[in-house]
């Protein structure tokens, strides 16, 4: 099998091998490119050591030499090579307390975690594929190098990373590889919030988020997302919530919103920041939860008030929520010739001030900001009115 490596993977494998050394393309890029598809970046493997790969290259980054692992800079592209490596004891659930480096590339491809992900690719040699990887890739099946429990015993992250991988591929779960996180699901406890939230998110966002069930039909979910359980309980509620997440883009608020919507406002947030999300996305999540069953109104006005209420940049997200459970067309028009005709839906559009206010001889303070809002609701019944002269006139005549 022929597979065409970037020009500057080519020339770090190729510096590799001129100086003796075994050098691949490895894991992710290798897969991902078997399936036609652009890889997000590439890897390499190789039977030099970190210093070794050091001394060939003029730019590199120490990534993680205890590891094996050089970051080699050529231009504005960065690749990470490691040594070929036989990984120790998993103590913690999730590391390797030490690492051996190795000669051999099956020592290193052994330790990998799913077949797909153990295939290694140069010009010369061609695709290595030691553990059956093409032919899971052609059967569409997520299968574990070797035996299963032993790669979930050693990093539990990797029952999570099974789920996304099948998500992300829309690839069934070979029966041993199940059973195995089944049984093992309860490890993931060892693992960080942090990492749980990086594979969650990846699943969510991913061709087939729907996929998120199987966490629940695992047991996974016990451990990672112990607040939706009882919502997922009911099978036909946890296959709308599923189908849901198909008809929005992929975009993780989005998403987050419609899995979390079940649990509220205030329980919707203290998951999320359970799993350490940024606070952009908690309040934002917070906010579309919020709004999630709300009217949004039949007329005009009615809708340029929720639009005031939500934030013209969350009310198109808003909507899209809101259009996986309801047809919400004639609200999208009316929003549209709301924005079009550049109405006013925010106290930073309104055309008076608080200064102009105090210039007409109010006393700065709270009284301000009241009559602000005031005017504000007259633009709202009637954006026409949003003009300075007219707005000028109506706080005379209330003052």
């Amino acid at each position: 099998m022929y597979l065409k490596l970037p020009p500057r993977v080519s020339r770090i494998i190729h510096t590799l091998q001129a100086h003796g050394y075994e050098a691949f393309a490895v894991g992710g890029c290798v897969r991902d490119t078997v399936l036609g598809r652009v890889p997000d970046d590439w890897d390499i493997t190789t039977s030099a050591r970190p210093q070794e790969v050091k001394g060939l290259f003029t730019r590199t980054v120490d990534t993680g030499l205890i590891h094996g692992t050089v970051t080699v800079l050529l231009g504005d592209d960065s690749f990470e090579v490691t040594t070929y490596r036989i990984d120790g004891r998993y103590e913690d659930h999730r590391h390797p307390s030490q690492v051996r480096f190795s000669a051999e590339l099956a020592e290193d491809l052994r330790r990998r975690d799913l077949t797909i992900n153990a295939m290694a690719y140069n010009q010369e040699q061609g695709l290595v594929d030691l553990f059956g990887g093409m032919k899971d890739l052609q059967e569409k099946r997520i299968r574990c190098v070797g035996e299963a429990r032993e790669r979930f015993r050693e990093d539990a992250l990797r029952i999570l990373r099974v789920v996304r991988f099948s998500a992300q591929l829309g690839f069934l779960i070979d029966p041993a590889t199940e059973d195995a996180l089944r049984s093992l699901a309860g490890d993931l406890a060892y693992v960080s919030a942090e990492r749980i939230q990086v594979e969650l998110v990846k699943l969510l966002r991913s061709d087939h988020p729907d996929y998120i069930l199987r966490l629940f039909d695992t047991g996974i979910a016990e451990v990672v997302l112990p607040e939706l359980v009882e919502s997922a309980a009911d099978p036909a509620r946890a296959q709308s919530i599923a189908d849901s997440l198909k008809k929005v883009p992929p975009e993780r608020s989005l998403r987050l919103a419609l899995l979390l919507h079940p649990l509220g406002e205030k329980k919707s947030q203290k998951l999320l920041r359970r799993l350490k999300f940024d606070n952009h996305t908690i309040d934002t999540v917070r906010r579309l939860v919020r709004w999630y069953g709300q009217p949004l109104g039949e007329t005009p006005a009615q809708v340029r008030r929720s639009a005031a209420a939500i934030g013209a940049e969350l009310f198109p997200q808003v909507l899209q929520v809101q259009g996986t459970y309801r047809d919400v067309t004639d609200v999208r028009r009316i929003w549209e010739e709301i924005t079009e005709k550049g109405q006013c839906i925010s106290l930073k559009t309104l055309r008076i001030t608080g200064n102009d206010l105090i210039a007409l001889g109010m006393q700065p303070g709270p009284a301000v900001g009241a009559l602000l809002k005031e005017l504000f609701v007259d633009v709202l019944e009637e954006p026409g009115h949003n003009d300075r002269e007219y707005l000028i006139e109506c706080a005379k005549r209330k003052l």
